[in-house]
């Protein structure tokens, strides 16, 4: 069966755009995953991609996630309530270009709809824009969360393309 996906590119050019989202309470932490830990990478991608129909990864052997997690333009954020494990993102730096791309983001579905996507966001986008790069930028669809697009706009980020794809 086929299913029709619209994706949206988004970017944002000057942290100066950014519309921060408020910090929760100062339990929340986000940090770098160091060490690298491939399982963590992993674990959200499984528990937070089920629901999204995040498939292109579930084939990858230990190698391919080690591989992936050690390639020194990928960074690993993950945002912590005290202890508990809450959400990620990747980034994806291309010093080249300039630019970073946020290539996976979410919160785990228990810590959902509490305002939490909208201070990792602003926090991705912050960090992006400490690599010294001018553009940070993201593609979300239709299968993502139904807050997922109003984030990123609501963060000062502009949908640059748009495409309808066929999954």
């Amino acid at each position: 069966m086929t299913e029709e996906v619209k994706r949206n590119y988004l970017e944002i050019n000057s942290l100066h755009d950014l519309k921060y989202g408020e910090l929760p309470s100062q339990d929340y932490k986000v940090n770098l995953i160091e060490p690298i830990d491939f399982q963590l990478n992993k674990f959200f991608y499984k528990n937070i991609g089920k629901k999204h129909k995040w498939i292109d990864r579930l084939i990858w052997t230990e190698e391919q996630w080690i591989k992936y997690v050690s390639n020194k333009n990928v960074k690993t954020f993950v945002l912590k309530n005290k202890k508990d494990l809450v959400g990620f993102f990747e980034l994806i730096i291309h010093s080249d270009k300039k630019e970073v791309e946020i290539a996976y983001f979410g919160i785990l579905e228990e810590y959902q709809n509490k305002k939490l996507g909208s201070f990792l966001l602003s926090d991705a986008i912050k960090k992006s824009f400490q690599q010294n790069v001018e553009r940070v930028w993201l593609h979300t669809c239709s299968l993502d969360h139904k807050n997922a697009l109003n984030n990123y706009l609501a963060r000062g980020m502009k949908i640059f393309k748009s495409e309808i794809v066929k999954i």
